[in-house]
């Protein structure tokens, strides 16, 4: 059910009302007696929808259908909302490439749905003692391994199973990467045809 109940029938105060029919209609601006009389006489109520409005608006229905629709409808609307969290990720010092551009992908898949993304360098053994600046450096290679466009949301520091940060999907660079690609694309297909006709003129001049 909706959260917020609406005025219904003999609960409305309002001296006149812009009614609205069951079709649709608009009834114009009636007298409270008149938008009664109106929902009396089609077997429905009377719900205020807008009691803002100046002056407010009333519309003619049934109260169960009512609900019903208002509630389908802030359910739809709550499921195209999607909720950002925060997605991790996590490498060895040991990761193979393949790994690494698999685990890199899916990173990306994340950051397109709007997630932001955990790297972490998972460390345990031998690798803890490891210079800082290589393992800062082993994560730094998996990030630019990621196929998106990203920014720091949080620096690589230390985090208790090893080093970490935090990225999130930068829209404008992202656009930025695309338009270029397509403009490579464009480039590509231009000399391929300038290609095509060298030969097709050499083949002539041959012939």
């Amino acid at each position: 059910m909706a959260t917020d109940r609406l005025k219904i029938n003999n609960e409305i105060r309002a001296v006149e009302l812009r009614v609205i029919s069951a079709d649709g209609s608009n009834l114009g601006v009636l007298s409270l007696e008149a938008a009664f009389a109106a929902a009396k006489t089609a077997g429905l109520d009377l719900i205020e929808i807008s009691p803002s409005a100046v002056p407010p608006i009333a519309k003619i229905i049934d109260y169960g259908k009512f609900e019903y629709e208002r509630s389908k409808k802030e359910k739809a609307v709550k499921a195209k909302v999607k909720v950002s969290e925060t997605k991790e990720v996590q490498i060895k010092v040991g990761t193979g490439d393949h790994d690494m551009d698999l685990k890199a992908k899916k990173a990306a898949e994340w950051l397109t749905e709007g997630h932001r993304v955990r790297a972490e360098l998972f460390l345990k053994g031998r690798y803890k003692g490891m210079s800082e600046e290589f393992l800062k450096e082993r994560l730094e290679k998996f990030l630019v391994r990621i196929p998106y466009a990203y920014k720091v949301a949080e620096p690589i520091a230390r985090s208790p199973k090893g080093f970490a940060g935090v990225i999130e999907r930068d829209l404008v660079a992202q656009a930025k990467r695309e338009k270029e690609s397509l403009g490579k694309l464009g480039t590509g297909n231009k000399t391929q045809n300038e290609n095509k006709q060298i030969i097709y003129k050499t083949n002539t001049s041959n012939a």
